[in-house]
């Protein structure tokens, strides 16, 4: 029953009649990653995406969750979709990060309750950045496209940084990038959690906002949140008002590393770095955008650099939107066999596209003694351009 066929027999019983949400069954979709390796995986093309999706979505809507449980949820969701409140947290962060030294130092981590420990360990090691992208950046030379930029949640507060490698490398290959500032989150996060109705909300204002720009297409830097951009059309669709202009939406939108890999000829020189990189596939870029080979073949334009994969590449790390958090010993576990695929290979870098895959490898390398640095492939690129070494 914990497996994805057991999971869709689970889903096709409820709707039959034959069994109800209760505990036991909300127990197996809550333990579902929604990795969607099952997709990639599946030779029937049976789409379980927006399967879990829905099955999720009712059990918010029917299954009384116990009160810890419900009040964990929702604290997260009035946080994490906002980046102004997300912001005010991270300005506290040093006392998060010297609270977690001291708690390691005296081996008392362990102690705390599951998700306790996992919001401590997942703190980035990083103050929530106040600097933000412009709005609108002029291109260097002619103009080849304007595009608009998903700054993101976690990503504005947390990876500014991987916002201003996004918008440099873009500029310096020819684009005006508009990174407009009354954007909000996409609903992704909101999405996967089975709070469909706030999705559908988060997923308006941003058609709304990114259809009054003049960009040919849309930026996403983050994974998860490019797949649930991608599938606006189909969230949407019996919204009569909307599905139109969702699906145009949708059809705009790339990964950073596919909207690099069509601005061809490359106009930017590419400085040497001599490094050695594992790239990990983020579950929602590999399997839910069908995304692999376009950042693989970006970090190879850079001379000296050498990409590799680690063992069990298709392995999830364990992030999975909000996974991390409210099944954090599963979590746990698979971030540590991650981390141990990734350490055979002895890369000096990590890159991965997903912010919550950056945060998880990250809490992952430090539980287990190991820090490795992790970085968006997109900050590589730009160190290259820049030459200014990673």
């Amino acid at each position: 029953m914990d497996s994805p066929r057991g999971r869709l027999q689970l889903m096709k019983a409820e709707v039959d009649g034959r069994v109800s949400f209760d505990s036991s069954v909300v127990r197996r979709m809550d333990a579902c990653l929604g990795c969607l390796a099952c997709v990639t995986a599946c030779p029937s093309g049976v789409e379980y995406g927006p399967l879990i999706e829905a099955t999720r979505g009712e059990i918010e809507r029917s299954f009384d969750r116990p009160v810890a449980d419900r009040v964990f949820r929702q604290l997260l969701f009035t946080v994490l979709p906002y980046p102004a409140r997300l912001r005010v947290l991270g300005h506290g962060l040093g006392l998060a990060l010297r609270t977690r030294s001291v708690l390691e130092r005296l081996g008392w981590l362990e102690r705390l309750p599951a998700r306790l420990r996992a919001l401590v360990r997942l703190a980035p090691d990083r103050p929530a950045d106040r600097h933000q992208v412009p709005e609108r950046t002029s291109p260097v030379g002619s103009k080849r496209a304007t595009v608009g930029l998903l700054t993101g949640c976690v990503q504005r507060v947390f990876f500014g940084d991987v916002n201003r490698a996004t918008v440099n490398v873009l500029a310096a290959e020819g684009c005006e990038v508009i990174a407009p500032r009354g954007q909000g989150c996409c609903g992704a996060l909101s999405l996967h959690a089975g709070r469909e109705m706030e999705a559908k909300v988060f997923a308006r204002r941003l058609i709304a906002e990114f259809q009054r720009l003049p960009a040919e297409i849309v930026v996403a830097n983050v994974a998860g949140c490019g797949s649930a951009m991608k599938d606006y059309g189909r969230l949407l669709s019996g919204d009569a008002s909307w599905a139109g202009r969702a699906a145009t939406f949708s059809s705009k939108v790339r990964d950073v590393s596919e909207a690099v890999q069509s601005l061809q000829p490359v106009r930017t020189p590419r400085h040497s770095l001599s490094l050695r990189v594992v790239y990990h596939d983020a579950c929602h870029l590999a399997h839910g955008q069908g995304v692999r080979e376009a950042p693989r073949k970006m970090l190879r334009t850079i001379p000296g650099l050498v990409v590799t994969t680690a063992p069990e590449a298709e392995l999830c790390c364990g992030s999975a939107g909000i996974y991390n958090l409210v099944q954090p010993d599963a979590a746990e576990a698979l971030g540590v066999r991650k981390i141990e695929g990734l350490r055979q290979v002895s890369a000096d870098v990590v890159a991965t596209g997903n912010a919550g895959c950056l945060l998880q490898l990250a809490a992952a390398a430090r539980a287990a003694g190991r820090p490795i640095r992790v970085v968006h492939p997109i900050q590589i690129l730009d160190a290259s351009i820049r030459g200014t070494g990673l």
